[in-house]
């Protein structure tokens, strides 16, 4: 009875303190600005299935989308049992799935741990890879101090997830065969039947008590329950928030082609107005600044800023791009991460005030990304296309720019050239007018 009411106090306040952090979030999304992406639902449910479901772009590179396979499948089928423990914590019952599902069940549960293994040795791997080979985009510049050990404490925090599963089964396993086992005995079986644990139980836990069996299986069942709480609260800190906002991010995605920019209606407006001086462009909000591109996170779309937050870190956007690779500063990751770095702390300063922000003489631009990042960018849209969850860190930088150029009149030396000639001589170049189609005479 105790220990179903601490299960029931746990699942409320881990639930509650989720849901705090979750509604935090949102809100920090939606103080971007507002974007229609409700066009071709049927197209965005295909995109979502097959790579957010079907991790479809993370097969470019096989090695490391095999090993991220593993953890992908093992996430999502375990939590057929999750669902179990929460019954069982619930009802005060043990393994309540057992007698109904009964061959099906020890199927279910010998697939899972097998998932388990193969998740174990991909998080070996994984830690291998960041800590020991130091692969060049898992070890870069962007992912010094808390990236670095974000991304090792959910590896060992599901290394330890996989001990406790063991450790359940195992003893769980020992005690059956002595007939001391909570679980509902079924037919003249001596074992659960389990593929990993019916081995591993005997070898590890044969000689123990039955005392000392049943410590170490309730030590595995609460520290289950304990780590999946403690690891869905984790998530609104941590880049691994990616696990749930990867299906909505590209369910949104940007379906025009990769090369078309977006255009600022007031400039369009304009340029109508000019050309047609019978079109009369829509009456401005006088309530709401108008401001060219983007200096602060407030100033981009919700999407751009759900993008952010979905950032895996993972790094293929910064070792394609071309500018990275030829030594500039740039880095598509930085962005992402400086970006979800600026709208946290505009959170935090929101949640100080009442919900209201308090200027802190900070914004994205100058204090988190710097001018020599943005205009190393090449427009490739390399970061884009590899992305393993759509994000656009390229529409970030381009805002940016604009802010620059419009706003601040600060454009590179070349650029103002280039803007120069052509409010000169309708072309890029330093030539007039009339000198323009002289090529067709030689």
């Amino acid at each position: 009875m105790i220990s179903t009411i601490v299960f029931i106090l746990l699942v409320i306040a881990g639930t509650a303190f989720f849901t705090i952090n979750a509604l935090k979030v949102k809100r920090n999304i939606y103080l971007g600005k507002d974007l229609d992406r409700k066009d071709n639902s049927s197209e965005r449910w295909k995109i979502m299935t097959l790579v957010a479901l079907g991790q479809k772009k993370m097969f470019s590179r096989p090695i490391p989308a095999f090993l991220h396979l593993f953890l992908y499948v093992s996430f999502i089928i375990t939590q057929i049992e999750l669902i179990e423990i929460f019954a069982d914590g619930v009802i005060g019952s043990h393994r309540i799935l057992r007698p109904s599902l009964g061959g099906f069940y020890t199927f279910m549960i010998s697939f899972i741990e097998v998932l388990s293994v193969l998740t174990f040795f991909a998080t070996i791997a994984f830690l291998s890879r960041r800590n020991l080979l130091k692969v060049p985009r898992l070890a870069s510049r962007d992912l010094i101090g808390w990236p670095k050990l974000d991304a090792n404490l959910i590896l060992f925090a599901e290394i330890t997830l996989i001990c406790f599963i063991f450790m359940m089964n195992g003893a769980d396993e020992v005690l059956y065969s002595q007939g001391l086992s909570h679980a509902e005995k079924i037919g003249d079986t001596t074992s659960l039947g389990f593929s990993i644990s019916g081995i591993l139980g005997p070898i590890l836990f044969g000689g123990l008590s039955e005392h000392a069996l049943h410590i170490i299986e309730r030590i595995g069942w609460w520290g289950h329950i304990v780590m999946v709480f403690g690891f869905l609260n984790y998530l609104a800190y941590s880049k691994h928030f990616h696990i749930l906002l990867a299906f909505p991010n590209t369910f949104f995605s940007n379906l025009k082609p990769k090369g078309q920019f977006t255009n600022l209606e007031s400039v369009t407006n304009e340029v109508k107005a000019m050309m047609d001086p019978s079109f009369t462009p829509p009456a401005a909000d006088p309530n709401t600044p108008m401001r060219f591109g983007a200096k602060d996170v407030t100033d981009l779309t919700w999407k751009q800023l759900l993008d952010a937050y979905t950032c895996t870190e993972c790094g293929r956007c910064t070792s394609s791009c071309p500018a990275n690779i030829t030594g500039k500063l740039l880095s598509p990751r930085k962005i992402m991460m400086s970006t979800r770095d600026r709208l946290v702390e505009v959170g935090k300063n929101m949640d100080a005030n009442k919900g209201e922000f308090k200027d802190d003489g900070k914004a994205l631009l100058g204090d988190y990304i710097t001018a020599e990042e943005l205009w190393a960018c090449t427009s490739c849209n390399a970061c884009v296309q590899e992305c393993p969850v759509n994000i656009d860190p390229l529409s970030i930088i381009v805002e940016m720019r604009r802010f620059i150029v419009m706003e601040q009149s600060a454009a590179p030396t070349e650029l103002n050239m280039v803007f120069t000639n052509m409010e000169n001589n309708g072309a890029p170049w330093q030539f007039s007018q009339a000198d323009r189609l002289n090529w067709k005479n030689e």
